[in-house]
């Protein structure tokens, strides 16, 4: 048997291929959607792409099974179990197989076996496999978001995400009853999991990429607990405020997602093209680097450079998806990465593209300030400091009198914002808080200024508290 693991940073998302040497066959489970990858080390092992499987309807990245799928030609699974208004709308089409509790196939050799593990989403199948070519024992799960190293998925993103009100607490009552399934397992199974440190599939996910069943059952907080209603209790408490594009990847991945050859072609665009794709409609993003954007940039165009690994987390938390869009490149060389990454979450109307002259016309510098600049202006009363890190980091340490807007809920929150004083925007490094500045001073707030450094700084210069306080 070759296993063979892959790992996107971006999105702290795990990816597996499951290869039978004897017949060359291979299994990929919740791949993403650029599939090079996989191609790739599928020649690399000499295997060829029979079969994929999907653990769940993702919400956090566009699922590649039906790319994976259209290119290959491999046979692709997907869960037939949960409510009947929770199910991939493509099932039935040719090469898809709908897959239910208990229900097995083979890739060579390696028997693959479903196992319904409800509570993260309704449909969530966990994946057990075997060698039979040297064992009668099953090996290990693929766990996809239903066990993590050190937690659970959660399962609030139905409710939070998709707007499907009451079904959270169901959730997390499936997930209890999933756990006790997975504590009459043996202790020597290897747990491989979809997602690692920094998902936000659950609040306090491990960085290992892997773990054993016996060492969660000694360890993980969501196997201590023996009272469903404690278990519930933890598990709802202290979840991530879930990025704004969770809710269109649901819809995405249940229905199933336009194949990458059908996208748009973005074209290069002049400064006059990109002028009016911005008067038309289109989001402007501009991927230079922050100290580029912040020296000179469009006005209507928000900061969201590659440097940050969750770039594209903390864009699709502030932005609309959906929207048509329009980049600023450091250079042409940067596109297919952007374009891989911006794809990956959602943006599928990405038009155009200009380079870093079409700046030169018609430019702003950003507001921004450090935080020895802010200490004494604050000290004297002057502006309110706005925190966009998620709330449970807020309520662990906070700037004294700073009010907290998570990322993903600044849009829908705007009113709280206040016109009739200066607002410092703070988060833990400066790259979320000039990405939110830029936003809301495209959308007319003149009194915003990004605070520069990072939690290191700000802690040091700045006075603290932790626990709840609500805005004056």
């Amino acid at each position: 048997m070759i296993l063979r693991y892959f790992y996107d940073d971006k999105l702290a998302q795990a990816s597996y291929m499951v290869g039978c040497a004897k017949t060359g066959e291979a299994l990929i489970i919740d791949p993403m959607r650029d599939i090079q990858p996989y191609l790739d080390a599928a020649k690399k092992e000499g295997l060829r792409l029979t079969h994929i499987a999907e653990t769940h309807i993702h919400a956090d990245y566009v699922s590649g099974g039906r790319e994976l799928a259209a290119a290959t030609g491999a046979t692709l699974y997907i869960s037939d179990c949960g409510s009947a208004e929770w199910k991939y709308a493509f099932a039935g089409e040719k090469g898809v197989v709908s897959v239910q509790d208990g229900d097995a196939w083979m890739v060579g050799n390696i028997k693959v076996e479903a196992i319904h593990t409800p509570g993260h989403t309704p449909e969530h199948l966990a994946y057990m496999i075997t060698d039979t070519a040297g064992a009668n024992r099953p090996m290990g799960i693929f766990t996809g978001d239903a066990v993590f190293v050190g937690d659970v998925g959660r399962p609030d993103l139905l409710e939070e995400a998709a707007g499907m009100v009451g079904t959270k607490e169901p959730g997390a009552r499936q997930q209890f009853h999933s756990v006790a399934k997975f504590k009459t397992l043996p202790d020597y199974l290897q747990l491989w999991p979809g997602h690692g440190a920094g998902s936000a599939c659950g609040k306090a996910l491990g960085a290992i990429p892997s773990t054993t069943l016996g060492y969660e059952k000694l360890f993980n907080p969501a196997f201590q607990f023996t009272d469903e209603n404690e278990f519930v209790g933890w598990l709802l408490n202290g979840q991530p405020e879930p990025p704004k594009y969770f809710a269109r990847m649901k819809y995405v991945n249940k229905v199933g997602a336009i194949l990458l050859k059908n996208l748009p072609v973005p074209t290069h665009l002049t400064r006059d093209d990109l002028d009016q794709a911005l008067e038309n409609g289109a989001l402007g993003l501009d991927l230079r680097s922050r100290s580029a954007f912040a020296a000179a940039h469009i006005p209507a165009m928000i900061s969201a450079p590659p440097s940050s690994a969750k770039m594209s987390t903390f864009i699709g938390s502030l932005v609309d998806v959906m929207q048509p869009v329009v980049l600023i490149l450091p250079d042409v060389g940067a596109l297919d990465s952007a374009l891989a990454t911006l794809r990956d979450v959602g943006f599928d109307q990405i038009i155009g593209y200009a380079t870093a002259e079409v700046i030169a016309a018609e430019s702003e510098a950003l507001p921004s300030i450090t935080a020895a600049e802010l200490a004494p202006v604050y000290a004297a009363g002057g502006g309110q400091i706005i925190d966009v890190r998620p709330h449970t980091d807020w309520e662990a340490t906070h700037i004294s009198g700073a009010f907290n807007i998570p990322v993903a809920q600044i849009a829908a929150r705007m009113s709280e914002i206040p016109t009739d004083k200066p607002v410092y925007i703070q988060c833990a490094t400066g790259y979320r808080s000039q990405m939110v500045t830029s936003w809301l001073r495209a959308h007319g707030y003149t009194n915003i200024t990004s605070l520069t450094d990072g939690e290191a700084v700000w802690m040091e210069t700045l006075p603290t508290d932790s626990g709840e306080r609500l805005m004056a």
